[in-house]
């Protein structure tokens, strides 16, 4: 099952929020098979923020970046093992679950080491060219018992901290090697197992399954050895012992650990440094959520994005170019996005976005909740200024109409209701304003330019006119537009006063109007999208 966002573009307006949170929903219901998720690029408007309430729609959780994080390659089918559990413990989640690392955990669950194998490959390189011996870790009865799954049949749970020997020596040979403490594994030699009770074995371990005569139990609860039935050959008991020791004898201290939100990115060449190749992946208490290895990080699949509203890179979430982009839905011109591969690409010229989208759903048979019912709604007035753009056609009209039915309400009085609520900024400062639904476009060589809109009720923003051009100056600054600008559009007497910031003498000469204190007036201009950016981005 794949996760695909479905996001519109940065400085979200209606249509960008209504068309994420619509098309979720239609892709969702006819293809239950993927996860649709809408999701935010910004902080929403005023305008939004009304339609939401106004719609009870759930506003889209803001996506910051798309780009790989640990947690979208990271595997959460992971094995852990406590600090004091047999080492056995780790070789058997490791070969059950196919997996190379193991974390290791203290009581409180909270993450103290990590064993891998190399390091259980190291270990049985050493302790073959080395006495086998438990000086450094003591290892105890029970945990040999658990281990070789065999019995105990004298003695009692305690610890030995001495050499590990497999006889296959002659009795009278014992006694030049084995001391008082020691393991010592033997098969039914029953004259092998006095002499190494009497020589002070700390444990006996009889392998092959094959009970010791009573006799020898006896002698061994005499001379306080305990007795262990293994049910395996002695050769594979020995080994089989060698993992009885504690996982923290072999695991590796302080491991790597990342935050499941980390960038992929970021933490590559530390996976790479360390030799187990992998870091944990933790919460805040520092307990294991995952691992991710440097298998996860060769060519990892990307994350899915599907885009409303726009198709430019500018305006985009940010990494979209590392992000498989699995379909554009859009009313604007045809950007600059990338694709590595074919994919459904729609560029209608209607009003709005939402109006694409609605017409799927008729199209597939299938009605839209209230709540996304509302946002289309609100999404298709607010981008044809309730149908008094330019940008309006017939199609908008039929979706409207369809939604006044499907909603039992007066779509006009819906919109004016909206931008009358909506329209009073005196609370928001000049950047907010000019911010809240601004665009970027690629010049070409000419580098790029920004043009913001708001739709006002009345032309009272414009008293704020010296504060709104000093603010286009310091973005227009700050980014190295050519210019920024501002469309303040006034729904009810149909056009627009064009505020200029920097070099505003290719707005004069496609609009054969003169600027008069950084303001042009556009009598009749109600749409960015159709009647301003692609004439400037003709003229370029």
């Amino acid at each position: 099952m794949s996760h695909i966002y479905i996001t519109g573009h940065r400085n979200p307006d209606t249509d960008t929020i209504a068309s994420a949170i619509g098309y979720a929903e239609l892709k969702s219901r006819l293809d239950p098979e993927n996860v649709y998720a809408p999701a935010r690029l910004g902080e929403v408007n005023a305008q939004t923020r009304w339609a939401l309430e106004k719609s009870g729609a759930e506003e889209p959780k803001l996506l910051k970046h798309i780009m790989l994080r640990v947690k979208d390659v990271m595997s959460t089918d992971i094995s852990i093992v406590h600090q004091n559990d047999p080492l056995r413990n780790v070789g058997l989640a490791m070969a059950k679950r196919t997996i190379s690392q193991v974390p290791i955990v203290d009581d409180d669950g909270v993450l103290v080491g990590i064993v891998s194998e190399r390091s259980l490959a190291r270990m049985y390189i050493r302790e073959s060219r080395e006495p086998s011996t438990f000086a450094s870790t003591p290892v105890s009865v029970g945990s040999m018992v658990e281990v070789l799954e065999g019995e105990l049949l004298a003695g009692e749970d305690g610890e030995t901290s001495g050499r590990l020997w497999v006889i296959s020596m002659s009795v009278d040979s014992m006694g030049k090697s084995i001391e008082p403490g020691d393991v010592v594994v033997i098969g039914d030699r029953r004259k092998g197992q006095r002499r190494a009770i009497e020589l002070g074995a700390g444990i006996l371990v009889v392998s092959n399954g094959v009970r010791p005569e009573d006799e020898v139990l006896r002698l061994a609860e005499e001379k306080g050895t305990a007795v262990v039935l293994s049910p395996l050959d002695s050769y594979v008991t020995s080994r089989m012992i060698q993992l009885s020791v504690p996982c923290w004898e072999v695991m590796s201290e302080d491991p790597l650990t990342v935050s499941p939100d980390e960038l992929i990115a970021d933490i590559t060449n530390d996976v790479m440094a360390v030799h187990y190749r992998a870091a944990v992946t933790v919460d805040d208490d520092k307990r294991p959520l995952g691992i991710v290895t440097r298998t996860d990080l060769l060519n990892p699949e990307p994350r899915k994005v599907l885009l409303v509203d726009h198709a430019e890179r500018g305006q985009s979430v940010p990494g979209v170019e590392q992000a498989e982009v699995v379909e554009i839905l859009d009313h604007h011109h045809v950007g600059n996005i990338e694709t590595k591969v074919p994919i459904r690409a729609t560029f209608d010229p209607v009003g709005s976005t939402a109006t694409l989208i609605v017409e799927r759903y008729r199209a597939s048979g299938v009605e839209p909740s209230a709540p996304s019912a509302r946002m289309l709604l609100s999404a298709i007035l607010s981008d044809t200024v309730i149908f008094n753009s330019v940008t309006t056609t017939e199609r908008d009209r039929e979706v409207v109409r369809y939604l006044e039915e499907v909603l039992d309400l007066d779509a006009k009085e819906f919109g004016m209701e909206m931008f009358e609520a909506s329209s009073d900024v005196s609370d928001l400062s000049a950047e907010e304003i000019i911010g809240r639904d601004q665009k970027e476009y690629a010049l070409g060589d000419a580098g790029s330019m920004s043009i913001s809109q708001i739709e006002t009720v009345g032309t009272g923003l414009l008293e704020r006119q010296e504060e709104m051009l000093d603010a286009l100056e310091k973005l227009r600054a700050k980014n190295g537009y050519l210019f920024a600008a501002l469309m303040v559009t006034d729904i009810i007497s149909q056009g627009t006063e064009l505020l200029c910031a920097g070099d505003c003498a290719p707005i004069e000469r496609v609009f054969d109007a003169k600027a008069r204190d950084g303001v042009i007036d556009l009598p009749g201009v109600m749409s960015r999208k159709k009647q301003v950016a692609p004439k400037l981005l003709a003229a370029f």
